[in-house]
């Protein structure tokens, strides 16, 4: 039992999660996801929803880039949709086979797609697959979450392995309230990382320098 994260979850409750059990449409949730904040992400999610009704490989597919990027996302995003919308229909990707595979598998076939890395395959074992034993060491907001429990400055890889070993097998649960804690749900919690020291322009300094009179 890890007494400080039992506290956060009886500080936070019950976390209610959306599932997408459609692992194509949830598959492009996740590249839309990619590097952008959750507002701007839903944003776009609920665009594509609006127009096209439903995420499919043929939908997806049938579209022009150009097309796709209108809903908000960058042209590389659009790209990597075709591409996986492509393989889908032309039956050089089997989606529904990963269903079989352990995680470690999932992350490993997804990656041999392009644009598709270990972030957006655990998040789609997470949101769509429903793997119980999911945490994120590309996840900034996991790592954040970590600091500000067990007051770290700076979680390595060595001892994110420590807390999903402590966590194991239910580490997907431990992502959840992670994700609440570095969203500000418990009350003076506060992230420990290293400040960053502000760099002073030089260019600045020399213009400054040069009129102060002699």
């Amino acid at each position: 039992m890890d007494k400080r994260l039992a506290a956060v979850i009886d500080q936070v409750g019950m976390i209610e999660r959306t599932v997408n059990p459609d692992l194509f449409s949830a598959l492009v949730h996740s590249i839309i996801g990619q590097q952008i904040s959750t507002k701007a992400h839903q944003t776009v999610w609920e665009r594509m929803l609006k127009e096209l009704g439903e995420i499919t490989p043929s939908v997806i597919d049938s579209l022009p880039l150009e097309k796709l990027q209108k809903f908000g996302i960058t042209f590389k995003k659009a790209d990597y949709m075709k591409s996986v919308a492509r393989k889908i229909t032309a039956d050089e990707f089997d989606i529904d086979s990963l269903h079989s595979m352990p995680d470690e598998e999932v992350c490993a076939k997804l990656s041999e797609l392009n644009g598709i890395g270990i972030w957006t395959a655990e998040m789609l074992m997470l949101f769509s697959m429903q793997r119980p034993n999911v945490l994120s060491y590309g996840d900034l907001a996991i790592l954040r979450g970590l600091r500000m429990v067990y007051r770290h400055r700076i979680i390595d890889k060595v001892k994110f392995n420590r807390y999903w070993k402590r966590y194991t097998p239910y580490a997907s649960v431990a992502s959840l309230y992670l994700w609440a804690v570095a969203g500000g749900a418990v009350e003076g919690m506060k992230d420990y990382a290293p400040k960053k020291k502000k760099i002073m322009n030089k260019e600045k300094v020399v213009r400054k320098q040069d009129t102060i009179p002699v």
